[in-house]
């Protein structure tokens, strides 16, 4: 990369499952706790950053470019810009990315970028008959007008409301949701049932073990709601979780013949992560210590359909420019959007004929070692608030670096409609 560019601190909230109501805490809620945290530890004052960049699929009606909302609401002041990005379930890591190119290009020195999402509070619509009621309502002038129209008004349409939710969860090219994906990928490269419910039983195992270990107490801060109740870590684990307990559970999108279940699936789940960015300029202007470098990104796209292969599309690029093996990085994190998604990946990348054919190689890019990858568990467990997943994917891979005092690290993660994302970070201290 032209210049380097430092990760400075990081932040994030507890990721909370949805729970079939909205959840506590608006977005831009959300995004304040985590990223105020950072501006108390570091001595920048929130009036000197230079923007505020926030990947976000849902916000709310109320918080159009919420980017600048939380640049306000941080204190940062009326001369703060702010501007959010959107790229699915990579939001959070196109913020980074953003704030990255907006560093190297010398327009600012130090940066907040992360990502936020209230999935709970994703709106229910009108379908398009009750809005043209209502729009027939607002033209009548008189009272029996406004009667007579009333008369026009059918009770399914106010009955069958759309749910935003599940439409922002589907391909509108291919006509398929995330899970139905998550399916081809399975049947793309032989994944039982079993191997799935597996994966997604060790990943609720790690989890726990992070958290008793006390891995996020730097990582997390705990937030409260107006009633003052506390969240203080992710709540989506099940400690109960076994290969024996989730292979009750039936299949979700493909109900006859599937095997991707909602145990073995990410959860809905509201949450947000920061980061603080610098250039080398801004370090010294700020006396600050720089944790870990970026040292590459790549996007990458691919069939829609397969999208959950998105992170094999885009770390291999990373990994030949920078002429390393499949295993030289010491920390793997690829986001859990489905356990059949992450499986597949690392069959991919074991499989010459689809290194072949889809990634412009020669030979197999070889065996994945899982101890390096996920190690605290991830999105099958923690949740994965789409607009955030991105950020706290880089912001664990830092934290792991740290916490082994290693070199490398991988943080991917695959996106609906059919891309995938993926940086190479540097530790500075190790």
């Amino acid at each position: 990369m032209s210049k380097p560019i430092y990760i400075i601190d990081a932040n994030r909230t507890p990721f909370l499952k949805a729970r079939g109501k909205p959840g506590p805490f608006a977005a831009a809620d959300l995004a304040v706790y985590a990223a105020r945290e950072i501006l108390a530890r570091q001595p920048v004052k929130a009036e000197e950053i230079g923007e505020v960049v926030t990947g976000c699929m849902i916000p709310s009606p109320d918080e159009a470019n919420i980017a600048r909302i939380i640049g306000l609401r941080l204190g940062c002041g009326d001369k703060v810009p702010g501007y959010t990005v959107q790229r699915n379930c990579a939001s959070g890591m196109q913020a980074i990315d953003s704030a990255y190119k907006d560093l190297t290009l010398g327009r600012h020195d130090v940066v907040l970028a992360g990502g936020t999402e209230a999935m709970s509070r994703a709106p229910l619509l009108y379908n398009d008959k009750m809005v043209l009621w209502f729009a027939g309502m607002m033209r009548c002038k008189t009272m029996g007008q406004r009667l007579k129209h009333f008369t026009k008004m059918r009770p399914q349409w106010v009955f069958s409301p759309i749910i935003s939710l599940l439409h922002g969860l589907s391909d509108p090219i291919s006509g398929l949701s995330m899970g139905q994906t998550a399916e081809i990928v399975a049947d793309h490269f032989g994944i039982s049932r079993q191997e799935m419910d597996a994966f997604s039983a060790r990943s609720h195992a790690r989890l726990a073990k992070a958290i008793d270990d006390g891995v996020f107490e730097k990582e997390i801060t705990a937030i409260f709601d107006q009633a003052g109740n506390v969240y203080s870590e992710d709540d989506g684990l099940r400690r109960d979780s076994t290969e024996d307990n989730l292979k009750k559970l039936k299949p979700f999108f493909d109900k006859q013949f599937g095997k991707v279940t909602a145990a073995n699936s990410s959860q809905v789940t509201d949450g947000a992560c920061f980061l603080m960015l610098a250039t080398e300029e801004g370090v010294k202007k700020h006396g600050l210590k720089p944790m870990a470098v970026i040292r590459d990104i790549e996007w990458a796209a691919l069939n829609p359909d397969e999208m959950g292969l998105g992170p094999v599309h885009a770390v291999t690029p990373i990994l030949k420019r920078q002429g390393l093996d499949l295993n030289a990085p010491d920390v793997w994190e690829i986001n859990e959007a489905f356990a059949s998604q992450v499986l597949g990946c690392i069959r991919a990348w074991n499989d010459a004929n689809y290194c072949k054919k889809f990634l412009g190689l020669d030979h197999a890019m070889g065996l994945l070692d899982e101890n390096k990858l996920n190690i605290d568990g991830g999105a099958v467990a923690q949740g994965h608030p789409v607009g955030a997943s991105g950020a706290r994917i880089v912001q664990h891979t830092v934290n792991i670096l740290k916490r082994k005092n290693a070199k490398l690290g991988i943080a991917s993660i695959c996106i609906g409609g059919g891309q995938g994302g993926a940086m190479l970070i540097e530790n500075v201290e190790g």
